[in-house]
């Protein structure tokens, strides 16, 4: 058996906080806001796995209501959501990911989010892929008030 999960999330850019995408800082005047470190990108994929996999979503594991996540490394979340998937046996035939914003640019670091996310879940690097993509100046999206990501993935039951 086989299943698709998606997942998206969006976070407001503020200064003062530090830029994570997939667990890697990308130099940048702005960071996201979140009640956790804000990894939109760990949060977009969390969701996807969840999502695949019929256990729920980030909200009902990691619920922003609760003081224990707040500050979380969102890569150890990662981590946690991906055992509970894998514990239920399944495996990852693949994840596909957009990061949208027009700036920083995602290009010059995508092998190292690529990397970082592939060595947080423990699967062959060449299972995930991650792509930048711009607002073209449009919306908070385009004009550097927000960042969003999306992630597909595929699971199979082992």
């Amino acid at each position: 058996m086989m299943r698709i999960g998606l997942g998206r999330d969006l976070h407001r850019l503020i200064e003062g906080r530090r830029f994570l995408l997939g667990g890697v800082e990308i130099p940048f005047e702005k960071g996201e806001l979140g009640h956790s470190d804000g990894d939109v990108l760990a949060h977009a994929i969390i969701d996807a796995l969840l999502g695949a996999a019929g256990l729920g979503d980030i909200g009902e594991f990691y619920p922003s209501t609760e003081n224990s996540w707040k500050d979380a490394d969102s890569l150890e979340l990662l981590k946690h959501a991906w055992l509970q998937v894998k514990n239920r046996g399944w495996r990852l035939v693949n994840l596909d990911c957009v990061v949208v914003c027009d700036k920083p640019k995602i290009l010059p670091h995508r092998d190292s989010i690529c990397r970082s996310l592939a060595e947080t879940m423990e699967v062959d690097p060449g299972l995930v892929f991650v792509k930048g993509k711009t607002n073209e100046g449009l919306g908070p999206l385009g004009t550097g008030e927000a960042v969003e990501a999306m992630a597909v993935c595929l699971l199979e039951k082992t």
